[in-house]
């Protein structure tokens, strides 16, 4: 969520400012614009002195800026956040059935799950990530695929195989994949 977020955000800034920037600079070259474009010539300002103190003596106007200002502030702080919160899950909760519960490094598994994904028939490469929380985990498997493999048979195995035996070891009820297959780059075969 937070990738489509910061380019929803990239792309209304960019947009914003391409659209300010072109219409000031067009204006400047001589072009003429709309009526309701305030900038209007070389010599023109974009905020008149007029413009700048129109609502300065309005009861509403203090409030209304200082609360749009504090709504940018939040938005800010919540983006910054997201940005520094860690995508990789760094340890899970074991429960060792006696009450107390021990803490499996996330990497560990990670590994774990990857290296048995790589066992697999037809798959090349595999790459995986836990996210969520340290109860409930989530996998991210990436798997690069050879050209023979069949991709229903690799995510058999995988969810028979390499995903209960992580589930079974870590002790949880259960543990969702989301899985990506890519095939690896490979020359047309010849046939005669």
């Amino acid at each position: 969520m937070i990738r489509k977020t910061n380019r929803t955000l990239l792309a209304l800034a960019g947009l914003i400012l391409l659209v300010l920037g072109g219409g000031v600079l067009v204006t400047g070259l001589g072009v003429s614009v709309p009526s309701w474009w305030p900038y209007s010539g070389k010599s023109d300002v974009l905020l008149s002195e007029a413009d700048r103190l129109r609502w300065r003596d309005e009861g509403w106007w203090w409030p209304a800026v200082i609360a749009a200002l504090a709504v940018l502030v939040v938005l800010a702080l919540w983006w910054l956040l997201a940005q520094l919160r860690r995508g990789r899950l760094s340890e899970v909760l074991v429960d060792s059935g006696d009450g107390e519960g021990a803490l499996l490094r996330g990497k560990a598994l990670e590994n774990a799950l990857g290296d048995e994904a790589d066992t697999l028939d037809g798959v090349s490469e595999a790459k995986v990530r836990l996210t969520g929380r340290r109860g409930s985990p989530r996998a991210r498997v990436r798997l690069l695929m050879e050209p023979h493999a069949v991709p229903e048979r690799v995510l058999h195995g995988l969810s028979d195989g390499a995903l209960a035996h992580a589930r079974t070891s870590a002790g949880l009820d259960e543990l969702p994949a989301e899985v990506r297959l890519r095939a690896v780059k490979h020359r047309a075969e010849r046939v005669s």
